[in-house]
């Protein structure tokens, strides 16, 4: 381990989850960088809706990864592995996890870590790590979005929604969006979406034209509608199914249409297509973040401590953008 800028304690803090899926605080070892491997005093934290599903055991952590919540962070290096060329100490960095977000020191590999830009906060950029990655994966890497196309993202007021409303404009796409009320589809047009539609309303499919990359958190009953109003050559990607897991489809459209079904997680992909990822975004994607043409889209920041409050706030789905953890020294 290469030298550290002060000296490290020997444990940390970290969210457990009880047997009865209560979040309390507890401690253990403080865990060391391995060769590739970065250590993180942890600023801030975003919360995801797998981090909701992981705690009721509804989205296990891969078997090499660690059991603890947390999918992304951002915060100061304290410590780096024998290996790492890129990364010094003092460095501030978001990154994506493989588990253990939820803590106050992490260890993450150096690969998927980030610069965070000097007009954003450390702690703001807690919420670009998990967003940038799926966007940037599945709307512009498997479905190939290209400027002049019209892109819909369903759910675009979530954080992922958000992100990937400002990136696909950023790239010259026509953008919609769909949302859960008339107040947060205007909030999607006031982010740069060309129109925004209420998808609780009766036909919200028929304000739209046909749509050439759809991006869909909602699966279910949207499958089909998915189907239907995607242009000819269509590409439709699902990355999570809110709606449900099962639809009735006619895939007559599929056919006429030649449309392209694909899908996605981002946990479960290995370290070298993160790293990837992670190089193409920082060229493609990053300069925009340094100008401030995409930011992260911050709804309400909680307290380490109150974990349990800002998993309740998701849960309701009234937040417009990511919500996040700060984490302030013992």
């Amino acid at each position: 381990m290469n030298p550290v800028a002060s000296e490290l304690p020997s444990s940390r803090r970290y969210i457990s989850v009880s047997d009865d899926q209560s979040l309390a605080i507890a401690t253990d070892k403080l865990p060391l960088p391995s060769e590739h491997e970065v250590l993180i005093q942890v600023h801030g934290i975003g919360i995801n809706r797998g981090d909701l599903l992981q705690r009721k055991g509804l989205y296990p952590a891969p078997a090499d990864a660690s059991p603890i919540l947390g999918l992304e962070v951002s915060g100061k290096i304290v410590a780096t592995g024998n290996a790492v060329t890129r990364w010094k100490v003092g460095d501030r960095v978001c990154a994506l996890t493989h588990g253990a977000g939820y803590c106050d020191y992490t260890v993450v590999p150096d690969h998927q870590c980030l610069p965070i830009p000097d007009n954003i906060s450390t702690i703001e950029a807690a919420g670009l790590p998990e967003a940038v990655f799926t966007v940037w994966h599945n709307v512009f890497e498997r479905c190939r979005l290209k400027a002049g196309e019209n892109f819909l993202v369903h759910g675009g007021a979530s954080g992922i929604g958000t992100l990937a409303i400002q990136m696909a404009k950023a790239a010259g796409a026509i953008v919609y969006a769909s949302a859960g009320s008339d107040e947060k589809a205007a909030f999607c047009e006031q982010l740069g979406a060309q129109q925004g539609v209420n998808y609780n309303s009766e036909d919200f499919f028929a304000h739209l034209p046909a749509i050439d990359v759809i991006l869909d958190m909602a699966g279910g009953d949207f499958i089909q509608k998915n189907i239907e109003h995607a242009a000819e050559d269509g590409r439709i990607c699902s990355i999570a199914f809110v709606r449900g897991i099962k639809a009735d489809i006619n895939f007559a459209s599929v056919l006429l249409k030649r449309l392209t079904l694909t899908a996605s997680t981002l946990r479960a992909q290995s370290f070298a297509r993160k790293a990837a990822m992670a190089q193409q975004i920082e060229q493609h994607i990053w300069p925009q973040i340094k100008t401030g043409e995409i930011k992260p889209i911050i709804d309400k920041t909680f307290v380490f401590e109150e974990v349990e409050a800002a998993h309740t706030y998701m849960q309701s789905g009234q937040h417009k953008g990511k919500i996040l953890l700060s984490v302030s020294p013992p």
